[in-house]
């Protein structure tokens, strides 16, 4: 079983700020094994009917575990996890409590209300920088082509047929336990495409006729995707001038390896990696700062920024995604910079080591590798 440094240390980082800790997440992205690699945990599977029972009168089964680290993996399976959960965090605070469950279980208003102000939320990510050296292949490409699922990542050959049966899962798993949509061949169809075409603005009419249906159901349907972290939908950056994109988000499949396979790539050129470089820094920054908060920024001349990223009282912080330092153009960061005095200008590639400075028309870049980036954004 592989430690996973990086997602044990949130877990504790959880638990010293609340006793009960959510853990979130798409399915095969390791929640159960990550919560069975604690150590000095009692776990309980809640798929088992044993274990259910032993959850119907829930202030026996906390008070029986008094003092220790519990693992309550699957808790959708059982018939209130709302009012089980809430009762461990009201009455047993000493007990510390993880969570797992389906994400449409989190995507619940009423699972939400319920808990707020009692939970720590962890969202896990697809395999992020800290998760290629715990598993001992750090080859990039591979990540990127494989994807962040740790049984799709750990194929030795491309697992083609697996990303098929994952969709199949989750239409049957996930969608219809919550959802309840009724139009299977129009949604999967839906998500194809917007794999096929992750990292592209939004723009619900384009999908409405492939899909045959209207364009509000497209909108609908991007909400299921990003309630269940299958989407990342990246919003405008805006002071709302005339010349600037307000509205249209950017959206982006979860996964790389998703990415790849609605768009048939079994191996990667040069220019793939470019792409797929955007997904997986906007993974890492998800999984480091817990939030969908990033923008981008664009105008309506065409020129764009990857990402914004905007602390609370601090200038922003303009980042391109480059696989190489060579492949930099300052042309769209400069513009970006006259509309915006003094913003921080950061090109994150692979190649920056050691992070240098250059100067394009008397501003200032900073060339840096991914794990710099997250030092300063984290900072």
């Amino acid at each position: 079983m592989v430690n996973r440094t990086f997602w044990l240390s949130r877990i504790e980082q959880g638990w010293q700020r609340r006793s009960l800790l959510w853990l979130r997440g798409v399915r095969r992205t390791g929640k159960t094994t990550l919560a069975q690699s604690l150590p000095g945990v009692e776990y309980f599977d809640c798929e088992l009917p044993r274990v259910r029972r032993a959850m119907e009168d829930p202030e026996a089964f906390w008070r029986s575990l008094s003092g220790k680290r519990v693992v309550a993996d699957e808790v959708h399976r059982v018939p209130n996890p709302s009012e089980l959960l809430k009762i461990a965090a009201d009455h047993f605070p000493d007990v510390k409590v993880l969570a797992t469950g389906s994400s449409t279980l989190g995507a619940s208003s009423r699972f939400g209300d319920t808990l707020a102000g009692r939970k720590t939320e962890l969202w896990l990510t697809p395999m992020v920088e800290a998760d290629l050296a715990d598993f001992g292949n750090p080859d990039l490409s591979h990540r990127l082509l494989h994807g962040g699922l740790p049984p799709l990542f750990l194929a030795a050959e491309l697992p083609e047929r697996d990303f098929q049966e994952w969709m199949d899962a989750y239409w049957a798993k996930d969608i219809q336990e919550l959802f309840r949509l009724e139009r299977r061949v129009s949604f999967q169809r839906f998500v194809e495409l917007l794999l096929a075409q992750s990292g592209g603005i939004f723009e619900a009419t384009k999908f409405a006729a492939p899909c045959e249906v209207s364009r509000q159901t497209i909108t609908n349907y991007l909400g299921v995707l990003e309630a269940t972290a299958v989407a990342l939908v990246v919003r405008p950056f805006s002071s709302r001038r005339s010349n600037e994109i307000i509205a249209a988000p950017k959206v982006y499949g979860f996964d790389t390896g998703f990415v790849c396979a609605f768009r048939g790539w079994t191996t990667l050129r040069p220019d793939d990696l470019g792409r797929l470089w955007e997904h997986y820094v906007l993974n890492e920054l998800t999984a480091q700062l817990q939030t969908t908060a990033l923008r981008y920024w664009r105008d309506k001349q065409g020129h764009e920024v990857d990402f914004i990223w905007l602390p609370r009282g601090r200038t922003p912080l303009a980042i391109e995604c480059k696989w190489s330092a060579r492949d930099f153009d300052p042309a769209n960061l400069l513009v970006f910079a006259c509309a915006y005095p003094k913003p921080d200008l950061l090109v994150v590639t692979t190649d920056a080591r050691p992070a240098f400075v250059r100067q394009y028309a008397g501003r200032k870049v900073q060339f840096l590798t991914l794990d710099r980036l997250v030092e300063r954004i984290t900072a």
